[in-house]
């Protein structure tokens, strides 16, 4: 594609990221691995809900020319997967005063989508060590409630690390797969703390360092940390936390592009409130009475802003011209299009 071409299907994508109604209407499913090399997670298990169980535990010894590029474009495929959902947090920054705080509502999911979803998070959980009993538990769940009930334990950390499994990162001195976020939290802490550590990210206090596409944002709710000394003073006590994959900061509008596992039950794109430090660096803002204490930088080389744009699932969409209007932004056909998308 021409460079008029790339920045129109670029500006179009971001429209259309912004209208969730539009994207609840399109297809989910992933991409022909010839298309883009990721290994489904539910090809990592075998059963149906009631009976399920792990077939491998394992991870590909993959090594990805462009590892921040890997880890965002298998985030999107993931969230579109499960049907491009959008959390928009950006009306709930702690300094608006038009935003009042609701009551926290616990997200209804409609049954059939859970069951379609269901062995893709069992597979998320095969990445984890020691999770045999979180599976065997939700097997227990689903013969009483039935194969559309929502996971009784949290996945959001078993998300991240099925994405560092996928992206090749087999070893545990350089990122800790886990059921628990504050695990690899601790040891990015680590990592920080220690000279020539192999650690794969690095944490850092919100502003210390410049936020990209690749690198985690996370926050405690129990306790409700403000900084990464605060956690440093309890390395190894367990806490409730979550991190999310940054994919895009949006400077225009002023948040950041996150995406997800068990966010509202689901794996969904968030967009945080952004502020900027007096040196111009961007940052998430506190909302909804909550605040990003942590900032796991990814020790990998830097990647082109647009890496979400340009990420194989969001181009596959915009190639599908029978659901979207693309004229005089792609006139390519079809098959051409997923052409480009595989180069």
């Amino acid at each position: 594609m021409t460079d008029r071409a790339t920045l129109k299907l670029s500006l179009f994508i971001l429209a259309v990221v912004c209208s969730s109604a539009a994207l609840s209407t399109l297809p989910k499913e992933r991409l022909p691995r010839e298309i883009f090399d990721v290994e489904e997670p539910s090809a990592r298990v075998t059963g149906l809900p009631g009976n399920m169980s792990y077939l491998r535990k394992d991870c590909r010894a993959i090594y990805p020319a462009n590892l921040r590029e890997r880890i965002v474009h298998t985030a999107v495929q993931e969230w579109a997967y499960f049907g491009f959902k959008i959390y928009d947090l950006t009306h709930t920054r702690d300094d608006n005063p038009n935003y009042k705080q609701q009551p926290w509502v616990r997200p209804a999911i409609d049954p059939v989508e859970a069951a379609r979803v269901a062995d893709s998070i069992a597979g998320y959980w095969s990445s984890t060590p020691n999770s045999g009993w979180i599976l065997e538990r939700q097997n227990q769940y689903w013969n009483v409630r039935g194969p559309g009930s929502r996971w009784r334990d949290p996945w959001s950390a078993a998300f991240i690390s099925w994405i560092m499994c996928e992206s090749g990162i087999i070893e545990p001195h350089r990122f800790q797969r886990a059921v628990a976020h504050h695990t690899y939290i601790d040891q990015a802490i680590i990592t920080r703390d220690k000279q020539d550590s192999p650690g794969l990210f690095a944490a850092f206090d919100i502003g210390e360092e410049r936020i990209e596409p690749g690198d985690l944002l996370c926050r405690g709710s129990r306790p409700e940390y403000e900084s990464i000394k605060a956690r440093r003073l309890q390395i190894g006590v367990g806490a409730r936390s979550h991190c999310d994959i940054v994919v895009k900061l949006d400077e225009e509008n002023k948040r950041i592009m996150v995406i997800g596992g068990n966010v509202r039950a689901w794996v969904r794109l968030k967009l945080l409130p952004a502020d900027h430090t007096v040196d111009g660096v961007m940052i998430p803002a506190p909302y909804n009475g909550r605040r990003i204490f942590a900032h796991l930088k990814l020790q990998a080389g830097e990647v082109s802003s647009q890496v979400f744009d340009a990420s194989p699932s969001l181009l596959e969409l915009a190639c599908d011209t029978s659901i979207l209007d693309l004229s005089g932004i792609i006139t390519m056909d079809s098959s051409s299009c997923l052409k480009q998308v595989a180069d």
